[in-house]
């Protein structure tokens, strides 16, 4: 994929996750793997529902700009997941309201479970509902490299690795070997927290 194509690209994964609810004001960031090992990302600000191509930059792998655009602060998580998932190609970083409540909700926990879920199959490795996963949860932090090193041995130490995890009150982030198939997770775990978001709701109105 060329710069070019993964600026097309990007923009309207954009527009399709505006559409979605996923990408509220100016949040989220997003980015594509180059051939060459360098990134095309969103730079920060920006409304992701609106994208320009001037609003896609290439930064190295170390997440230095190379072209003089600003990159997001949260760059350095998405040069993380490049770093320790080689087969990576494109990352997600969305926001929606059944997730954000959901992880605030599940105070102390770090990590949210999905079990029984026909959604599950998204997922390396599985081909049934009859399973469970769990995506790692931590706390908020406007140091990213301090989320970058807790979140690496969480990350490193699965296998598979999923290709997702959350920042509590914050957002998703998630990724596959394309766009396209981040896009994929990135909507079936969003509506994974949704349904989640609601059994918590009924659990404790004792429905």
């Amino acid at each position: 994929m060329t710069f070019e194509d993964a600026t097309h690209a990007i923009i309207a994964t954009g527009n399709r996750l505006d559409r979605a609810g996923l990408a509220p004001a100016t949040a989220g960031n997003y980015s594509v793997r180059l051939p060459d090992g360098a990134l095309a990302l969103t730079v920060s600000g920006g409304h992701k529902g609106r994208l320009a191509p001037d609003q896609i930059m290439r930064a190295s792998a170390e997440g230095v700009a190379l072209d003089g655009k600003r990159p997001s602060a949260e760059t350095l998580l998405h040069c993380l997941i490049y770093a320790v998932d080689p087969g990576a190609g494109g990352i997600l970083h969305t926001h929606s309201v059944p997730g954000v409540v959901l992880s605030r909700a599940l105070r102390g926990a770090r990590e949210i479970v999905f079990d029984g879920y026909e959604l599950l199959k998204i997922f390396p490795g599985v081909d049934t509902h009859e399973g469970r996963v769990a995506i790692p949860l931590v706390d908020n932090s406007q140091d990213m490299a301090v989320m970058a090193e807790i979140l690496r041995p969480l990350l490193v130490a699965q296998t598979p690795i999923v290709p997702a995890f959350y920042i509590r009150g914050h957002g998703l982030y998630a990724w596959g070997r394309t766009i396209a198939e981040a896009e994929y997770v990135t909507e079936a775990v969003e509506y994974l927290l949704a349904c989640e978001w609601e059994t918590l709701k009924l659990e404790r109105s004792g429905a």
